[in-house]
C-alpha cells in the first residue's frame, strides 16, 4: 500500500506558506486542500480531469475529483500520512497549471 518512505506532514507554517502560493485553494479541516473550478464546457472539464489523471498516475498521488457538469472540485490529502504533505502542494500546483493553460 505504501510506496517508499513515509512522507512528512507539513507544519502549520509550511502549510500557510504553501497556501499563500495557491490562492485558488482552501483548506478543509486539517487534512484536505480543496479547489473548485468552473470550465467553459463539460468537454473541457473532462480534458482537465484526464490531464490531471496522467499527472496523478506519474506522481502516484491521486486527488478525489467531483465532476458536476462543467464544475470540478478537487480534494487533495495524503491518506497514508493522515494529513497534508508536500505531495499535496505539488499536485495542487500542477492542477493549477493545467487549468491555467486552458
Amino acid at each position: 500500500m505504501h510506496h517508499g518512505q513515509m512522507v512528512e506532514l507539513l507544519t502549520d507554517d509550511q502549510l500557510t506558506d504553501a497556501l499563500s502560493h495557491l490562492p485558488a485553494w482552501r483548506q478543509d479541516g486539517v487534512a484536505t486542500l480543496v479547489r473548485t473550478v468552473e470550465l467553459a464546457s463539460f468537454v473541457q472539464a473532462i480534458q482537465v480531469v484526464n490531464r490531471v489523471a496522467e499527472i496523478a498516475e506519474n506522481d502516484d498521488h491521486h486527488p478525489d475529483i467531483d465532476i458536476r457538469w462543467r464544475t470540478l472540485t478537487f480534494h487533495l490529502s495524503t491518506h497514508s500520512a493522515g494529513g497534508l504533505t508536500s505531495k499535496d502542494v505539488a499536485l495542487a500546483t500542477e492542477i493549477d497549471s493545467v487549468i491555467d493553460t486552458l
